[in-house]
């Protein structure tokens, strides 16, 4: 797994090697409203997940999660706060990213 200081150099790394799709977590699944995906927790693997602390402001927490679709022909990034700045998620959704930190 590659090694990246910043959120942006993680989203930017990963978007060169073919993770192209912005996705964004809605409650029960992983949206990119430019293309009209939508994928279901069990439709997504996460392949490679990047955390970040911030140093002295709990609001540069974040997480960047790789994703493919289980038929391999998606492949995305999400970004996500985590903490007290954490999106609103289904208990399914909850269990598939903790799995991964």
């Amino acid at each position: 797994m590659n090694h990246y200081d910043t959120v942006v150099d993680a989203v930017n790394g990963l978007k060169k090697r073919g993770f192209t799709i912005d996705f964004n977590l809605a409650f029960d699944q992983i949206i990119c409203s430019e293309n009209k995906y939508c994928l279901n927790p069990d439709q997504f693997e996460i392949t490679e997940v990047y955390r970040f602390e911030g140093d002295s402001n709990p609001s540069d927490e974040d997480v960047v999660y790789a994703v493919t679709s289980k038929d391999g022909d998606l492949k995305g990034v999400i970004t996500s706060a985590y903490g007290m700045y954490s999106d609103n998620i289904s208990a399914d959704m909850l269990r598939k990213l903790t799995i991964h930190q």
